[in-house]
């Protein structure tokens, strides 16, 4: 059996790691990889904010899940202190005592291969093998492998393919501009947005494909005027209009549940509301989609209170609370006695906006025989 390791900080595991790493199999015949992420990497001080070893061991696992070639370890991740190279390959020769292992490393790493810790013991166990990572590489490569041959005895392979052009440092500034998503793939962007990872911002294409994928064609119809009302009163409020989307288009996720399931959310996360809220899907869903929205995409604690009160309202609402309450009652979908005066408001004076929205679901309300929410009432005697 033919044994590579590829060892690194994946901080984050991306596309770009997965098909340089299946390159070198295919080319190489590699039956067996080792994936093993760095615990306290000896060449690098991780940027602030990275996510400790065993969230990005967890991120790796999901990157190359899909090749059963490939096996990630913890190797490096239960050790303690810092983390070797030539420790780790002494471990996997353990396991393949007969077999050279190859290792996989990137033009960086390579050329400062002899500055490695037990560099004369690493180079007795491996073969490298060198990733270039930008075209006119081959040169200086070629020129450190010959020094190497003659220094170390070891031919090193250089993979020759066509790169995905990207590094760990590019997405993370890009995952903080709602991007970087078709470079980490969607399992690896799930479990960075639901932990919150690098300061994520919702990729908002990506979003709209995860929450409607939880609504029915009306019910998208809805959200989809919603967001692009709520972006507009966004812009001529002065509010975040990214977050004025993301609330929008996570205000209703959990609209189409029945009340056993929306229940079953607030067992499974511990939530507790009050009992008119109990007892009202329509209340609830505002309550619970906040909760999955927190839940599943890590959502601003402004996003969060958005969703939570955008059927209630509340006294003192914050502007994104507002925008977001006044953008679902004046969709283009809406049609109702009152809405076209409404709509006026919300471009003149948003709090009026919010006052008339209260008036009319406190008169809707009175003519169903309900009472409204101490919220509402609270927010009538605020704006009223």
């Amino acid at each position: 059996m033919k044994v590579a390791m590829f060892g690194g900080t994946f901080n984050p595991p991306h596309l770009g790691h997965l098909k340089a790493a299946q390159a070198a199999m295919d080319k190489l015949g590699i039956e067996r990889l080792y994936v093993v992420p760095s615990g306290v990497p000896p060449h690098k001080i991780l940027p602030e904010g990275t996510p400790t070893p065993k969230d990005r061991y967890r991120m790796a696992q999901l990157l190359f899940a899909g090749d059963l070639r490939i096996q990630v370890l913890n190797l490096e991740i239960r050790r303690e202190g810092v983390s070797y190279t030539v420790d780790t390959v002494r471990e996997i020769r353990q396991r393949h005592p007969e077999e050279p292992v190859y290792l996989f490393m990137g033009t960086d790493m390579f050329l400062s291969l002899e500055n490695w810790h037990r560099v004369s013991e690493l180079m007795e166990l491996i073969t490298p093998v060198v990733f270039a990572r930008a075209e006119g590489q081959a040169a200086e490569i070629g020129a450190y492998a010959a020094r190497i041959r003659e220094k170390y005895g070891v031919e090193s392979v250089l993979i020759d393919y066509d790169l995905l052009e990207t590094s760990s440092t590019f997405l993370r500034d890009a995952l903080q501009e709602r991007q970087g998503v078709e470079f980490v793939g969607d399992a690896v962007y799930r479990e960075i947005v639901r932990r919150g990872h690098y300061g994520v911002k919702l990729n908002l294409p990506w979003l709209r494909d995860q929450a409607y994928a939880m609504l029915k064609p009306k019910r998208v119809r809805h959200v989809q005027g919603t967001e692009e009302e709520a972006a507009r009163l966004a812009h001529r409020w002065g509010a975040d209009a990214g977050s004025a989307r993301e609330a929008a288009i996570l205000h209703d996720i959990t609209k189409n549940l029945d009340y056993a399931a929306q229940l079953r959310i607030l067992a499974e996360y511990g939530m507790l509301v009050d009992d008119l809220t109990r007892e009202s899907v329509k209340l609830l869903h505002a309550k619970t989609g906040a909760i999955l929205a927190r839940g599943l995409f890590s959502v601003s604690d402004a996003v969060y209170d958005a969703i939570a009160y955008h059927t209630t309202g509340r006294g003192s609402m914050t502007l994104l609370d507002k925008i977001l309450y006044v953008a679902d009652f004046i969709e283009p979908g809406r049609d109702f006695d009152g809405v076209q005066r409404l709509r006026e408001l919300a471009y003149t004076s948003l709090d009026r906006a919010v006052l008339c929205g209260l008036e009319l679901t406190l008169a809707e309300l009175e003519t169903r025989g309900e009472r409204p929410h101490p919220n509402t009432v609270a927010a009538m005697a605020f704006y009223g």
